[in-house]
């Protein structure tokens, strides 16, 4: 157990304050048992590592972070580790990529309910996993899922500005104003193609150049390993759910035809359903749908977009504009928020407001309801009803 603490002490001495993540102050870091689930590259592990050396600075015998994969655990079990840190006076014990490590769900399960001194943070990668798993630990563990980098997070960590995150509701009825006080900061049309091309991820700043390589590697990941091993997805048809998922990053915000689709990839209909519920769950697919309630599995989705632009990116040959738009909108606010498909526009947000996304110089109709936006690109700060699209990445 020497060499999980020797390598813990060496990864908390490297990890860096400066820039935080929202979800820090979001998490109820005092309750007993935390899962922290997210895409892979979205950054879990900093996150926990700062909240570790923040609030254990001076005592970190009563801390341990153990990644799962680590070749200690080929002989030993997560309940010996956590008997052996409980009787040295532990606090809290964080168990990182849970996935890799068999039964992980049910040894959690039985250190929280036998140690009840300790408190358990665990966070994994693999959504799938985490879906399979959830029901055993939903009476005990409070989950929380991460994010990519929001625009805000990103310009923020950039510039080294700490501009507050703004509500939904601020943007609709205050937008000039906020728009005005964070363009007298810094540039926002600047920083938005990059981000859009790669600021989701924060590991780009540790790839520079070659964050589409990396972003690739973590889509290859997802469709040959996991969804293989944790949803019996035939790894014969990758190729073809490859080829999908560059047809949806070059088109024009994609409106799947089934029947057509399932007779060019080669498999039933059935079957092409559950793959793309699969993709949504894994997070490289946002499938939307006119209503957020009694969706079934397999329900045909109205529009298919990627989940964040940064996969447009990575995965197309000639992005859409159009469908960057709109992507990088339903992704900002799908994180706090109810994103529906209404039949005149392009989304409706809580059942409430409706939002069409599009150029400078899009305009709504003359006859339109109080509660009608445009989510414009190519403008710094809006007027009316025109709301600059780079505002909503100020939403988390």
């Amino acid at each position: 157990m020497q060499v999980l603490y020797e390598l813990y002490r060496k990864i908390i001495t490297k990890t860096d304050l400066d820039f935080q993540r929202s979800l820090m102050d979001e998490i109820q870091w005092d309750r007993r048992l935390i899962g922290i689930t997210g895409a892979r590259g979205v950054g879990k592990t900093t996150l926990i590592l700062q909240h570790l050396k923040k609030e254990y600075a001076g005592r970190e015998e009563q801390s341990l972070y153990v990644s799962l994969d680590h070749i200690w655990f080929a002989t030993h079990s997560l309940v010996d580790l956590a008997d052996q840190f409980s009787k040295q006076g532990g606090v809290l014990l964080v168990l990182d990529e849970v996935h890799k490590y068999p039964n992980w769900s049910r040894e959690i399960k039985n250190i929280y309910d036998f140690y009840p001194e300790l408190n358990l943070i665990f966070t994994g990668s693999s959504l799938l996993e985490i879906l399979n798993a959830s029901a055993d630990l939903s009476r005990r563990a409070f989950i929380y899922q991460m994010t990519g980098l929001s625009f805000r997070e990103y310009v923020n960590l950039e510039k080294g500005l700490r501009i507050p995150k703004i509500s939904l509701e601020e943007i609709f009825t205050n937008h000039i104003a906020l728009a005005t006080e964070i363009s007298s900061q810094i540039r926002p049309l600047q920083f938005f193609p990059s981000y859009l091309e790669n600021g989701y991820y924060p590991f780009y700043r540790d790839f520079g150049d070659f964050t589409a390589q990396q972003i690739s590697a973590v889509v290859n990941l997802i469709l040959e390993v996991e969804l293989p091993q944790l949803r019996k997805f035939d790894i014969a048809y990758v190729p073809k759910i490859k080829q999908l998922l560059s047809i949806i990053s070059d088109s024009v915000p994609f409106i799947p035809n089934v029947s057509k689709l399932s007779q060019k990839i080669g498999i039933n209909r059935t079957t092409l359903l559950t793959y793309l519920n699969y993709l949504h769950e894994s997070k490289l697919t946002t499938n939307l749908y006119s209503s957020s309630t009694g969706i079934s599995l397999l329900q045909k989705p109205e529009k298919l977009y990627l989940e964040n632009t940064n996969l447009a990116f990575a995965l197309g040959n000639n992005v859409d504009v159009g469908n960057l738009r709109e992507t990088f909108f339903l992704n900002q606010l799908s994180h706090n928020h109810s994103v529906t498909l209404p039949v005149e526009s392009d989304f409706r947000i809580d059942q409430r407001w409706k939002v069409e996304v599009g150029g400078r110089n899009k305009d709504l109709p003359k006859a339109n309801p109080i509660d009608d936006f445009i989510a414009a690109d190519g403008i710094e700060v809006g007027f009316g009803k025109k709301i600059p699209l780079w505002l909503f990445g100020y939403l988390y």
